[in-house]
């Protein structure tokens, strides 16, 4: 089973716009995400598959009924924090307290834990090991932050393609569930959703989730945004480069989806997680990064984790 994951923020909050509006994208447009979202859980309905949806704060502070719509569907809430800021741009103690602030919104609007991050822009980078620390002290379980690609905005192509432990506090373990991607003549190449999903046929993500299933076999993390499917939403003046990468294939995403979701299996990442993830024996010292730990087949069926030190194909020998 794979994971199919929601980035619930509202069209204004991406980074790309907010560069392209010169960062005042939040100040005058018109909120749409209850409609984007509404859509979203259609489909989801529609295709009979529950996802994961990493909330922003300030998104569940202004539309609380939604949060408890996607929770009442049956869909996993997590957090993609609250004000949709960079962790590269925030201190520790910022950090701290974003997360706790949406983290604590978010479990009274359903009255379930949240154990599950996502970054904003996918920001925590190699200087921001400290927020794993952080993430485990404020009950979170798992992160999907890292995006084992080369980008302009985010990414380590030397990160590990599968689900990981990447951070250990005693007992308390970190797991890290990369975005998509599919290895091709050496490289790293996404098929774990957003523009690269709207940009390219259908047929590419397809065939690389694929292989990932059936070659690796491993799961696939895939997100997208409600406002991807939104066609309608304000288009201001920015630069082309901006206005392409946020409004490229839009009016076609939503059909792409619902193709998608019939080809393979979808669940939610505490599921999947849970499936896979045993209780390790041993690891690294308390409050130190966790050697590469990744997640393969034989685990899932035992329980257990692989042997760490595997290298950056998430336990593919």
């Amino acid at each position: 089973m794979n994971v199919l994951s929601v980035d619930v923020e509202e069209y204004y909050h991406a980074t790309i716009f907010r560069e392209g509006t010169s960062g005042s994208a939040c100040e005058g447009f018109v909120s749409r995400v209850e409609e984007s979202v509404n859509r979203v859980l259609a489909l989801l309905a529609d295709a009979d598959v529950l996802a994961t949806c990493f909330v922003l704060g300030e998104v569940a502070a202004a539309h609380p009924a939604i949060v408890r719509k996607i929770a009442g569907e049956g869909h996993e809430v997590a957090c993609h924090g609250h004000r949709h800021e960079l962790v590269c741009r925030q201190s520790p103690e910022q950090f701290r307290a974003d997360i706790q602030r949406a983290k604590g919104l978010l479990e009274d609007l359903t009255g379930q834990s949240v154990i599950g991050y996502r970054a904003p822009n996918f920001s925590i980078g190699s200087g921001q090991t400290w927020a794993y620390d952080i993430l485990l002290q404020e009950g979170f379980r798992y992160d999907s932050s890292v995006y084992p690609i080369f980008h302009d905005h985010y990414g380590d192509p030397r990160a590990p393609r599968f689900p990981y432990e990447v951070w250990r506090n005693g007992a308390e373990r970190l797991i890290e569930f990369p975005i998509g991607t599919v290895r091709f003549l050496g490289l790293n190449l996404p098929v774990g959703g957003g523009g690269y999903f709207r940009l390219l046929p259908v047929t590419v993500t397809r065939l690389g989730i694929r292989r990932v299933n059936t070659h690796d076999k491993q799961p696939v993390m895939f997100y997208f945004h409600p406002w991807e499917l939104d066609r309608e939403q304000p288009r201001p003046w920015m630069p082309w480069r901006h206005r392409l990468r946020h409004y490229v294939g839009l009016r076609r995403e939503e059909g792409k989806l619902s193709a998608l979701l019939r080809h393979f299996s979808f669940g939610r990442a505490r599921d999947v997680l849970q499936l896979c993830c045993g209780e390790p024996s041993g690891g690294p010292q308390d409050g130190r990064p966790a050697s590469v730990t990744a997640l393969t087949e034989a685990d899932c069926d035992g329980g257990g984790l692989a042997r760490p030190g595997l290298g950056s194909e998430g336990g593919v020998p």
